[in-house]
């Protein structure tokens, strides 16, 4: 079904209503904030960007090890170390079989909570489909792994969860990874351009996954005694999700996804919850058709903001340090579409304020603070990764 502005107009009217008479009746609530953009001679007065990396082929993740170095995952199916702001010409070796192809490639890197301790490292990525595997010939899906790096290589490799059934399609593969300190991981998974298959709670599309940091399953999952549910499933009904953080201090995972035009979201991620997509949606299609006429129903979470139109939201942090009076314990977002930070002012659980920074900083790709509270910033088109810090 075409629509004209007029009735884009109108179908936007009635579902900003419609929403704000649930949010009445205490059925769900969300915010749009407007967004305003910083003082850039402000910022520019109070903090620095520096190139900490660069020389990368389509960057996608870093993760600041404790001895200062850094580890970069590049799309392409690449593993790289930076050392002193030096890209290491040797790559790291030991990594699987990575689709690269569309969207899909080497994703996101974690390191686990007690890293130092136990030396993990937790590689997300496009796993070409296996014999024996079910989905389509030449498709693959979101995996995750975790290993050790010694020397230039990976060892230990221990292969954890794979994303079924593979699909041939390219888009939308999720793959942040986030832990919550207490012996649990989570990983995003995009529903691979098949948007029904997210309500599918059979199919891995669509949801975020939540697993012991070895990689079983948690008996306490919420679909875990649902008849045909894959019992990693945590929750359900997301497009594309690239951004996910866990707050230590409020125990709170917040998510972000890509909406279609416009309806990008930032969610509260609860056990078992319906996040939605594409049975309600503040977006439509690129060709501008209608996806869904309903921006909430009932048993489906509503956003606590949205972005329209979309900034396509890539990489989050959560600041949780003094160092950055301005931001501290607010998010950091980045915008891929933009090429620019925005900072979202937190009250309690919801957001306040939206304000654009640090424009033309790049096509971001991931955000997040290191061990040394400095905010990493990967920049994808230039293929660097920036350290935004204070200036003393």
């Amino acid at each position: 079904m075409k629509m004209n502005s007029n009735t884009n107009v109108w179908r936007r009217s009635l579902g900003q209503g419609l929403a704000a008479i649930t949010v009445s009746l205490g059925l769900a609530s969300f915010q749009n904030i407007d967004t305003a953009a910083a003082s850039e001679k402000s910022i520019e007065e109070r903090y620095q960007v520096d190139t900490v990396a660069t020389g990368l082929t389509m960057p996608w993740a870093s993760a600041l090890l404790p001895n200062g170095d850094l580890l970069v995952t590049e799309r392409v199916g690449k593993l790289r170390l930076v050392k002193n702001g030096v890209l290491d010409p040797q790559e790291i070796t030991g990594l699987p079989e990575i689709l690269y192809k569309g969207q899909g490639g080497l994703l996101d890197i974690n390191l686990h909570p007690d890293y130092a301790k136990n030396g993990w490292i937790y590689l997300s990525y496009s796993s070409p489909k296996k014999a024996g595997e079910p989905g389509d010939d030449a498709g693959a899906n979101t995996a995750l792994l975790r290993a050790k790096l010694k020397g230039h290589a990976l060892v230990e490799v221990q292969h954890l969860f794979k994303a079924l059934p593979n699909v041939k399609s390219n888009p939308h593969y999720g793959g942040r990874i986030v832990f919550d300190g207490k012996g649990y991981v989570f990983l995003s998974l995009g529903e691979r351009g098949q948007k029904e298959k997210a309500q599918d709670l059979s199919k891995d599309q669509g949801k975020i996954v939540r697993l012991h940091d070895n990689g079983k399953i948690p008996t306490d999952n919420p679909f875990v005694k649902t008849k045909n549910a894959d019992p990693a499933i945590w929750t359900y009904g997301h497009r594309n999700p690239q951004g996910l953080i866990y707050n230590k201090k409020t125990g709170v995972l917040w998510e972000h996804e890509h909406g279609p035009q416009g309806g990008d979201e930032l969610n509260i991620i609860e056990k078992g919850n319906n996040y939605g997509w594409p049975v309600i949606t503040y977006g439509i299609d690129y060709d501008n058709s209608i996806i869904s006429e309903d921006t909430v129903k009932a048993g489906m979470e509503q956003p606590i903001t949205f972005w329209r139109p979309s900034i396509a939201p890539c990489g989050m942090t959560l600041v949780d340090n003094s160092k950055f009076e301005d931001w501290n314990g607010d998010l950091l977002v980045g915008s891929l579409k933009f090429w620019y930070l925005q900072h979202l002012t937190l009250e309690g659980n919801k957001v306040t304020k939206r304000e654009v920074i640090f424009e033309k900083l790049g096509r971001v790709r991931d955000v997040r603070q290191g061990h040394d509270g400095n905010i990493y910033v990967v920049l994808e088109n230039s293929g660097k990764v920036v350290r935004i810090s204070p200036k003393n």
